[in-house]
């Protein structure tokens, strides 16, 4: 695949992954976090297996040899990372979750390096930083000390076991990049399935919803479960862990436009936040690049 693709595919998981935490704080009023969790990668098994036999035709034998990983990583990506999640937006606003979100991108890189021994160059890091400081823009509105006067609660330690069970995630994608997307994608969702469903049994669950909460949990289903976990699947391997954890700042982002279009006022830092991010993922990756185009050359 060529990296201009992967880098559109991540860029899309992050889209669909902003309206995850719009959509979220809205749905985790009607029910709990462990049935949003399953019911809506209930749909995606669903979609993902007829898709993955009509795209890849899989050898599902060779895929379900690696359940060690599968297992792990649907722990860790599919049960850890969401239910965390709609814990966290349960007790703290998005504002502070996507905030905290954002520490998400340096830790992945960092560790990436150290664990991976993906290298990061001066321009990476500058990038790295870039963004950061175009999310902090985004999110204060310019007023970057506001970072410091955020009361910190329940929700927001919840994030922070959501950046930690995402980081090894991404780390551990590595680990199945030879196996097809889809078809990993599917197992892994069914076996977190298996997993989640005695405590979704025990949670006396009743579908007695609205139908703004029938189409959110659609919306879960369709968009941050299959569309996000497949294009981010098939972009890690292709830019590398570390290169990759950077877009999760366009977490940020997105969720602060939705939230303007839902309603909400804009001013001028959260436009030229935007754009800063947009640049610093951009330097992340440049010099990486340039690397590729002359490996080929080569």
């Amino acid at each position: 695949m060529r990296r201009s693709t992967a880098v559109i595919l991540l860029i899309l998981a992050n889209l669909f992954w902003a309206g995850n935490y719009i959509c979220g704080k809205y749905v985790i009023g009607a029910m709990q976090p462990i049935q949003i969790n399953f019911l809506r990668w209930l749909i995606a098994a669903i979609i993902l297996f007829p898709l993955a036999q009509i795209i890849e035709k899989p050898k599902w034998k060779a895929i379900w040899r690696e359940w060690k990983v599968l297992l792990v990583l649907s722990i860790l990506g599919i049960i850890g990372y969401n239910i965390l999640l709609y814990e966290a937006l349960f007790f703290t606003s998005s504002l502070n979750a996507a905030l905290i979100n954002s520490v998400n991108p340096a830790m992945i890189a960092i560790l990436a390096a150290w664990l991976l021994k993906e290298k990061l160059s001066k321009v990476n890091v500058l990038g790295l930083i870039i963004s950061l400081i175009g999310v902090l823009l985004v999110l204060t509105r310019g007023n970057l000390l506001r970072v410091f006067a955020i009361d910190y609660n329940a929700g927001d330690l919840f994030m922070l076991m959501v950046i930690i069970s995402w980081t090894f995630y991404t780390l551990l994608s590595n680990r199945i990049k030879d196996l097809p997307p889809i078809g990993a994608t599917a197992v892994t969702v069914a076996l977190s399935l298996l997993l989640m469903l005695p405590f979704f049994i025990y949670s006396n669950f009743n579908w007695s919803f609205t139908p703004a909460t029938t189409f959110g949990i659609l919306y879960l289903a369709l968009f941050p479960s299959v569309g996000s976990l497949l294009f981010w699947n098939i972009g890690v391997p292709v830019v590398g862990s570390g290169h990759a954890g950077i877009f999760l700042n366009l977490i940020t982002v997105f969720t602060a436009i939705i939230s303007i279009l839902l309603g909400n006022g804009i001013n001028l830092f959260q436009i030229i936040g935007g754009i800063v991010v947009i640049f610093g993922v951009y330097l992340t990756n440049k010099k990486f690049v340039k690397k590729s185009v002359n490996h080929e050359m080569n």
